[in-house]
């Protein structure tokens, strides 16, 4: 919400620097973002009069023009603007004056022909972007006075970013409200007095959705002058507030919108056919709006209509076909009061963001549309005539919002903010803020809540105002006065904090990404999972929960490489979210994904991009880091996402915990990304499970190592040989160590070749050979009973 400081001092008796002004507003949670110059730095700039025109001698596209600035004799300008023409009131910027962009004027000659200033355009000004020809100015504009001070452009704009919920600041009124508490004034804002209705037209509404549209009212308007000027006083507020200036009838009810907060549409009263109609879209329908787009209306979208169909999207944007026109002299005007619920989304739904849809969302008064009505109405016949009729319209008054009375008592304002506020202070506040009270002077108070006010609903919201408003640096910093107690430390659990430093220090870099996905890619990456979708999402691109915290890595890695960041090492800790939403699995996860070269550039190792068994390496470690990696292993298995060949499931104790592979090629090439893709996922819980750290006594006599080459089947996992050595050898085998695969020449079809260590050693005494050959044999003879695996001849 951008605010004049200079119209904010006009409705409020203000003395304070505007940065005084900005500060309080911030610390009553209305954050001020910015303070700016209304109107860039310019001098030297008077309003002048053409008073004659001539044709210059040399120059089919310049006139001289012979101007009074004020002074006892008329200057001559050298001029090319198109509607430069005797009589007209223009800004001239004289000869020593600066204009923005440090342009000093000097005395010129241009074809030949003097030049004693220059007459200008709001762009020369720095007060909009239209060039097309001069400023206008007011018939009624005093020659020779500076521009500046008639203007009223030595103003400041104070933009506020306000929260969602404070809706009731969007608009002058408010704000002048919240000032007047924060300040102790008193005030009374100026009410809008009833037009007389000059004929009895009106147009016929219904109301087929009151919950979502309770309050709709409007009037009919005859015989507005199309060619009228909005005054520039009004178009200046419109531009100070960020708006531009498009005609009387929407500049006025752009202004209503600005000073009451209450957003309005005309409607040209010759397009509308039959009663207006607030209604929900049907299916099919198309709306082309004043932007030009048209949009395909869903059946929740809350839409005005007539006889033929859809006149505009409510609370959003108007519609095309029954636009206010040039040429339009009779108009129908309204402004109703739209339950958020039913605005909120639809904009941003259809790829737009209004003033409108902005303040709908946030919740508008109920009562303040036929307020704003009899303002529209004032104002509008001030500036371009016309004939009102009676205030005409429709209401549900039980879907209206219902007025709020809260209990409200002191000892609670005193337990919440942990400090005394005099009771004479809580129920000033409160008054200020136009609250009406009831009770004993020392409480409980029954506080009824003004309709702008809507945020408030409870008894804690009232503590909060008054803390807000006596101000939140008054409220001391305390400890609480509460029992420390130490939380339990299970060595049996490991740490996130662990887990992350251990992926940070092999090479990789923690993302957070959204828990809200693309659902393309998620069904890419996914496909056998059915994602949760949003009901109002951000975007169409994040508009399902995620169900593998693959697809938030894969974007992020598609950014990285788009970004000639080649060698990406990625890794996440969250929540997937799987089921419908009455029973929902919250997941905690651990996901990374990998691609480019296995090490960083360097001079001592040739490149060598990373493959499966690196990231293999990688979650080894993560295995290995409580001491319970034994209870892991690793199975190969097709998953749709993964290469058939480069992918295994993860388990732990048997139970399938998660995935390790390299990205599909073909989802690869869909998603542009040239190179290997290597990723891996687990439940997080899994990862944590640590053995308990206990003592293993050091054995003081020697080991011994025998080496067997053996031939494996290809269809049998090394995991599988392991499994059956460590239980053939017994007690003595203390480790086992894998030295050499070999595929090739020398072997059998379908066989390859593999050396694996036997370690061996007892803790009461020296093995003796007789001892070692046992275990050895114990081993060859379980290897090529159960899996048909020999020792290599």
């Amino acid at each position: 919400m951008r605010i004049s400081a200079l119209w904010l001092r006009e409705l409020l008796s203000l003395e304070q620097p505007v940065e005084d002004i900005a500060h309080r507003l911030t610390m009553a949670g209305l954050e001020v973002d910015a303070i700016e110059p209304a109107a860039p730095v310019f001098s030297g700039v008077r309003v002048a009069e053409i008073l004659r025109c001539a044709p210059h001698p040399d120059a089919d596209r310049l006139q001289v023009c012979e101007v009074a600035a004020g002074e006892a004799e008329p200057v001559q300008i050298v001029c090319g603007a198109p509607n430069a023409r005797p009589g007209l009131k223009a800004p001239l910027a004289t000869v020593g004056g600066l204009l923005p962009g440090d342009f000093r004027i000097k005395k010129a000659k241009l074809r030949g022909v003097a030049s004693f200033g220059m007459l200008s355009s709001a762009r020369e000004l720095g007060l909009s972007e239209d060039a097309a020809g001069l400023l206008e100015l007011p018939a009624n504009a005093p020659v020779g006075t500076d521009l500046r001070e008639y203007l009223g452009l030595d103003d400041s704009v104070i933009d506020v970013d306000l929260t969602p919920n404070r809706g009731d600041c969007l608009s002058m009124h408010g704000v002048t409200r919240e000032l007047a508490a924060l300040l102790g004034q008193g005030l009374k804002l100026p009410s809008p007095t009833p037009v007389e209705p000059q004929h009895d037209a009106t147009h016929g509404v219904g109301l087929q959705a009151a919950e979502a549209c309770p309050r709709y009212v409007g009037r009919v308007i005859r015989g507005v002058n199309p060619r009228a000027e909005t005054p520039i006083w009004l178009q200046e507020r419109l531009r100070r507030a960020g708006l531009r200036s498009l005609g009387p009838v929407v500049d006025v009810t752009n202004y209503v919108m600005l000073e009451l907060g209450q957003p309005m549409h005309a409607f040209d009263l010759a397009r509308l056919q039959g009663d207006i109609q607030v209604r929900w879209a049907r299916g099919g329908e198309t709306l082309e709006l004043l932007n030009g787009e048209t949009a395909e209306l869903d059946d929740d979208s809350l839409v005005i209509a007539d006889d033929r169909g859809p006149l505009a999207l409510a609370g959003v944007m108007g519609g095309a076909a029954s636009a206010v026109a040039d040429n339009t002299d009779d108009i129908f005007l309204e402004s109703a009061f739209f339950a958020p619920t039913a605005i909120a989304g639809r904009a941003r739904r259809y790829g737009l963001h209004t003033d409108s849809s902005h303040r709908f969302e946030r919740g508008v008064d109920p009562a303040l549309p036929v307020q704003a009505m009899e303002r529209a109405t004032e104002l509008l016949l001030a500036i371009a005539g016309g004939e009102p009729g009676p205030v005409c319209g429709a209401e549900q008054a039980d879907a209206l919002p219902q007025p709020v009375s809260l209990t409200l008592r002191a000892e609670r304002v005193h337990q919440l903010l942990g400090v005394e506020v005099p009771l004479a202070v809580m129920t000033a506040i409160l008054r200020g803020l136009g609250m009406r009270l009831d009770g004993p002077e020392a409480g409980p108070w029954q506080v009824d809540v003004p309709s702008h006010r809507f945020d408030i609903a409870l008894e804690v919201d009232l503590v909060e105002e008054i803390a807000r408003v006596w101000g939140y640096d008054r409220i001391p910093s305390r400890r609480p006065a509460l029992p420390l107690q130490m939380l339990p430390q299970p060595e049996t659990r490991l740490s996130r904090r662990t887990i992350r430093r251990l992926l940070v220090d092999r090479g990789y870099q923690e993302a957070v990404t959204y828990s809200f996905v693309e659902p393309e890619l998620q069904q890419r990456l996914d496909p056998g999972q059915t994602a949760l979708p949003l009901a109002n999402p951000l975007s169409a691109d994040l508009s399902v929960m995620r169900t593998s915290l693959w697809p938030g890595l894969v974007a992020a890695l598609r950014r990285n490489r788009n970004r000639q960041h080649n060698r990406v090492r990625l890794f996440e800790m969250g929540l997937r979210f799987r089921g419908r939403l009455e029973e929902l699995e919250q997941t905690p996860m651990l996901a990374a994904v990998m691609t480019g070269s296995a090490l960083p550039e360097q001079w001592g190792e040739k490149p060598r991009e990373a493959d499966f068994y690196d990231l293999k390496g990688d979650l080894e470690a993560v295995l290995d880091l409580g001491g319970n990696g034994a209870a892991f292993s690793l199975r190969a298995a097709a998953h749709p996402a993964l290469h058939p060949g480069q992918s295994a499931e993860v388990l732990y104790q048997g139970r399938a915990v998660g995935w390790i592979g390299a990205l599909h090629p073909g989802t690869a090439a869909e998603l542009d990304l040239d190179g290997r893709v290597l990723l891996f996922e687990l439940e997080l819980a899994a990862v944590q499970q640590a053995a308990l750290p206990a003592f293993q006594p050091l054995s003081r006599f020697p080991s011994i190592r025998r080496d067997l080459a053996l031939t494996v089947p290809d269809a049998v996992p090394f995991a599988a040989v392991l499994a059956c050595v460590r239980a053939a050898g017994g007690e003595l085998l203390r480790d086992l160590t894998l030295f050499d695969v070999y595929q090739g020449p020398g072997l059998a079809a379908g066989r390859r070749s593999v050396g694996i260590g036997l370690i061996m050693q007892d803790l009461s005494r020296t093995l003796q050979d007789a001892d070692v050959e046992a275990v050895v044999a114990a081993v060859t003879d379980a290897l090529q009973r159960e899996l048909d695996v020999h020792l290599r001849g």
